[in-house]
């Protein structure tokens, strides 16, 4: 489908989570976020990073993938949309920081022109299909989009760590 951009799936993670974060969850992800990123880059050689571009996690991981390429430079990132437009209501600041976030990355690909029932699922399988980890954000494992995207995940066999209860061992003893 997409293959210009040239993901490697064996090399690719993607993120998922919630939208809406308080203060402390955002400042203490953020910390989390570096640090699993550097792991899945030094003890994975994971080099590709996808993300959803939406508010809360998503945004966060972009951000912290965009500094963590400060450290490595050889780190992808592609924000992977599911339509133009998606931030239309959004307030005037996260706006501001969403068109920041598409000129720093990489790639930006938007699935569709316009939105349409189910294209945020289409969305979040497209960053699954193209990842071989995916870094969540998971309080309900019940319920919702982030939910959902990590069951079709650990389904299609991507490795899945979740930073609300985090297992430092998942990847395996071999990071710092």
């Amino acid at each position: 489908m997409f293959t210009s951009i040239g993901i490697e799936k064996e090399t690719a993670c993607c993120f998922t989570g919630h939208r809406r974060l308080s203060k402390e969850e955002a400042l203490g992800l953020r910390s989390l976020l570096r640090r699993e990123i550097a792991r899945l880059a030094i003890g994975k050689g994971v080099d590709h990073f996808l993300t959803g571009g939406a508010l809360g996690f998503d945004t966060l991981a972009a951000q912290e993938t965009l500094r963590a390429k400060e450290e490595f430079p050889w780190l992808r990132l592609t924000l992977v949309l599911p339509c133009r437009g998606q931030e239309a209501r959004w307030p005037p600041r996260d706006r501001a920081v969403y068109q920041t976030l598409q000129r720093q990355a990489d790639d930006v690909l938007f699935l569709a022109d316009t939105y349409f029932e189910g294209c945020m699922h289409a969305r979040n399988r497209f960053l699954v299909d193209h990842s071989a980890y995916c870094l969540c954000y998971l309080r309900d494992t019940a319920r919702g989009g982030t939910a959902y995207t990590v069951r079709y995940a650990r389904k299609r066999g991507a490795q899945a760590v979740n930073l609300f209860e985090p297992d430092w061992d998942a990847w395996g003893d071999w990071g710092p």
